[in-house]
């Protein structure tokens, strides 16, 4: 590994647990949102600090390349956040139906109230 591309991966780890911490550190994103990208990031800045690691990993699971597991592993995660989101996206669509219903029954009883009101007010 060439001196660049070792800067390169040490600083773009770096850089992406900055950018999840600092969007954390604004309210930008939840915690339980910023957990993959955090064990992304680190896993990412262990492997740019000790490149052997890689390797190693790679031999004991039985990859080749270990650029392969490298794929494996990104894939992975991003497979586990879109389940992450997909469980929130429902569970958001369920509390909105809810929601939806409530403010319809409200508006109901409401103009019920203002009909006996005008009822009882000629």
């Amino acid at each position: 590994m060439t001196l660049t591309a070792y800067i390169f991966g040490v600083a773009a780890a770096l850089g992406t647990l900055a950018v999840v911490v600092e969007m954390l550190r604004r309210n930008r994103l939840r915690e339980r949102h910023a957990v993959w990208w955090l064990i992304a990031g680190t896993m990412a800045l262990i492997v740019g600090l000790f490149p052997g690691v890689l390797a190693w990993a790679a031999n004991l699971i039985g990859i080749e390349v270990p650029t392969n597991l490298v794929f494996f592993v990104s894939v992975a995660v991003l497979f586990l956040v879109c389940i992450q989101h997909s469980a929130e996206l429902t569970a958001l669509e369920s509390k909105t139906r809810i929601l939806a219903e409530q403010a319809a029954l409200t508006r109901l009883r409401i103009e019920e109230l203002e009909r006996e009101l005008r009822k009882s007010s000629d």
